[in-house]
């Protein structure tokens, strides 16, 4: 059967060639066209490039062309059927010279589209390169929905939407074909714990802010029931009084206060009106949806605003205070706040005392009390004052140790030694601590002996420790006169016979002034110079770090003082020099004088004497002999 099926085959394939050669070689003959001709038609100038109408006859057929199709515009949203729809595109028609093509997608939304449904589209171009009719049905979906919120912007319309998802902050809702936030604050006009309770939920909202910029649109649910509150709020303060007891609902719970519902309007109880006591915060006494007893302190009408107290529905801790507490006594509590200044001590709930800084130590030094307590600190301390009608009360931690000032006179006798450290200086001297509570002044004239200070950080540093020697006791004021230098005896004792006036010492000018020159001797001892008597002997002026003589002109062992001079030096060696050369000269030129005085005498008489005068030159001889031995 194989055989035949194959033999069959073959010549059908020889019928089917010789039929096609066949067909080849018979030419068909084409059929006349029966077509009528048009009178006055000009056929010669079809396909030439020429216009073969007439003006105004090509104006007539574009009219009447015109009237067949509706007249549309660019940028417009029009209505158009489904002509067909396929798996890649939707033919429309809208009664234009042409339908327009729209992809499916756009159609997503809305599966079940058919042919012959009615869609809005939106006119991009009447005729695109191609010579096509350009539509678009989301641009129409879009432009007809921002149409309408701006509407229901303006007309303040209650319209409806679909809430989608659930967002950072708030909730997606989709209206008319547009997302919109929901802020969550605009949910409900109490806070909202659960957003996602309204998920996939159609509810009523106003439109409230539309920014066209970005294309956002935030709607509010809350906005519907303040409207339908508003009228129960009015009817509700109208019937509060100050000084009222409602109950309320705890609605919401911040740092600073608690918002509570009296049915229908919204009152706060600030923190400091919650307890007593201090509280660091509200939700340490109440807790959300509780249900209390509050007390009306105030209300504002046009603000509508109401202020609730709780603590005031509770007696005051200063009423239930132990009637038998006076200044003196000691009691014990829990530091609760700090300041620079002092900390606050809780001794019973909404009962509280201060320690001042200055009573937390016996120290005189200004610190602050975070330096002595923290937060949270149990204390004992002494009541200082105490004011029941004003509710307040001072108390004080240093007077549990004894006063150190009532023994300095035994720890501290006129005259004995310490060592102390440095904490403050003054330009009148340094203040030492010897010991906690108990400070003493050492003056600047009593830190150096032969030093000349300028101010006392010249002479040590904060936190030195410094010897000194008590030098006199006030207990009465608390003051205590130290000094360093009497630990030491008075080198000026020895300084008098050293230093002594028109003595020469070697000295190094430390310091320039304007009045003179300060200069370091031996010994460490300071001098001063004026400015007239720092000139060298070349008529120059000496100058910083330059060792020179100089001469002492004045010594004071009271005032500790020692002035001295340069000039002085080479001035009255010179002076010296010029005395001792006139003596010499005075000395020799005497003999010579005698000598002079003999031979004029001797020739005067010698003019009235004869050769036989022989004794003339006897005493002749005589006066030179004796000039010669006064040589």
């Amino acid at each position: 059967m194989a055989k035949k099926a194959t033999i069959g085959a073959t010549a059908a394939k020889a019928e089917a060639k010789q039929q096609a050669e066949e067909t080849v070689k018979t030419p068909r003959v084409p059929r006349p066209l029966h077509v009528s001709v048009l009178e006055g038609f000009d056929w010669s100038g079809l396909g030439k490039g020429e216009d073969i109408y007439s003006k105004e006859d090509r104006a007539s057929q574009e009219a009447a062309y015109a009237e067949t199709v509706n007249a549309i515009q660019e940028n417009q949203v029009v209505s158009g059927e489904v002509i067909s729809k396929s798996k890649r595109e939707v033919v429309i028609n809208i009664g234009f010279k042409s339908e327009g093509i729209i992809s499916v997608s756009e159609f997503r939304y809305n599966p079940e589209l058919r042919a012959g449904d009615r869609v809005d589209v939106y006119v991009e171009s009447q005729e695109n390169k191609q010579g096509q009719l350009v539509l678009s049905h989301a641009k129409a979906r879009a432009l007809t929905a921002w149409n309408r919120v701006n509407l229901a912007l303006e007309t303040d319309e209650i319209i409806k939407g679909y809430v989608k998802c659930r967002t950072k902050g708030g909730l997606i809702v989709d209206v008319f074909g547009i997302e919109a936030f929901l802020p969550g604050s605009q949910i409900d006009v109490k806070p909202i714990r659960d957003y996602d309770v309204y998920v996939n939920k159609t509810m009523e909202f106003k439109v409230v802010k539309i920014n066209n910029e970005f294309k956002n649109v935030v709607v509010s649910h809350k906005a519907l029931i303040e409207a339908e509150l508003e009228l129960q709020k009015k009817e509700i303060i109208g019937k509060l009084e100050k000084g009222q007891v409602l109950e309320g609902t705890v609605k919401n719970i911040t740092s600073y206060g608690v918002f509570i519902d009296l049915g229908g309007v919204d009152g706060l109880i600030h923190i400091t009106d919650l307890s007593w006591g201090r509280i660091n915060h509200p939700e340490e006494i109440v807790k959300l949806d509780q249900k209390i007893n509050v007390v009306i302190l105030d209300f504002d009408n046009d603000k509508k605003r109401i202020a609730l107290g709780w603590k005031q529905l509770q007696s005051h801790p200063w009423d239930a205070l132990n009637t038998e507490l006076k200044v003196g006594d000691k009691i014990s509590g829990k530091v609760v706040v700090l300041a620079d200044y002092g900390a606050f001590v809780e001794i019973a709930p909404g009962v509280e005392g201060l320690i001042h800084v200055s009573e937390m130590s016996w120290s005189q030094h200004l610190r602050s009390a975070q330096d002595f307590l923290k937060v949270g600190d149990s204390v004992e301390a002494e009541i200082l004052t105490l004011n029941r009608d004003e509710r307040k009360m001072s108390l004080g931690i240093k007077q549990l140790n004894q006063d150190p000032w009532q023994q300095v006179a035994q720890k501290f006798p006129v005259g004995s030694k310490h060592s102390a450290a440095v904490r403050n200086f003054t330009n009148f001297g340094i203040f030492v601590e010897m010991e906690e509570g108990i400070d003493g002044l050492i003056h600047i004239s009593d830190l150096s002996w032969s030093k000349k200070i300028k101010h006392p950080s010249e002479f040590a540093k904060l936190g030195d420790k410094i010897d000194v020697v008590v030098l006199e006791i006030d207990v009465d004021n608390r003051k205590l006169s130290l000094g360093h230098k009497q630990l030491e005896e008075n080198p000026w004792d020895v300084f008098e016979t050293m230093f002594a006036v028109d003595s020469v010492h070697q000295g190094t000018i430390i310091d320039l002034q304007d009045k003179g020159a300060i200069v370091s001797m031996t010994y460490g001892v300071e001098a001063f110079a004026p400015k007239a008597q720092l000139v060298k002997e070349d008529g120059s002026t000496a100058k910083a770090d330059e060792a020179l003589d100089f001469k002492v002109i004045e010594f004071s062992k009271e005032a500790k003082k020692i002035v001295v001079s340069h000039s002085r030096v080479y001035k009255e060696a010179t002076a010296e020099e010029t005395k001792a050369t006139a003596a010499a000269k005075a000395k020799t030129a005497a003999p010579k004088a005698a000598a002079k005085k003999a031979t004029k005498e001797v020739e005067n008489k010698q003019e009235k004497t004869t050769l036989g005068d022989l004794d003339v030159l006897s005493n002749l001889k005589d006066a030179m002999d004796k000039a010669e031995k006064g040589k």
